[in-house]
């Protein structure tokens, strides 16, 4: 009995423990601002609206909506960079996770 009365609370706490690794999915803002500058740049704008071949992304997540017609959540914004569309390649393969990572914290700070 003594055994269920202490692995109880553990189980519970243990769902409320941040997973390992689960920080990280933030992103490094500088090391994004690199990827921008090295895979993006040539085709967005980061310090306007104004389009290059692709729009200019300053203000993305403060947008009502993106080119696509979707609102600019983590999720939105990631699934264009991986698949791409309307003559962007997808990056999918192209970037890591943590690439993408730090290429969507460097994204909010436009």
């Amino acid at each position: 009995m003594k055994k269920s009365k202490v692995l109880v609370p553990c189980a519970a706490l243990a769902l409320f423990v941040v997973p390992a690794g689960a920080a990280d999915k933030k992103g490094d803002a500088a090391k994004g601002k690199e990827t921008f500058a090295a895979q993006c740049a040539v085709c967005h704008n980061a310090d306007s609206t104004e389009k290059k071949m692709g729009p200019g992304l300053k203000g993305l997540f403060k947008h009502e909506k993106m080119n696509n017609g979707k609102k600019p959540t983590d999720a939105t914004v990631r699934s264009k960079i991986d698949e791409g569309g309307n003559g962007m390649p997808a990056y999918k393969d192209m970037l890591s996770d943590e690439e993408k990572n730090d290429l969507l914290a460097y994204l909010k700070t436009l």
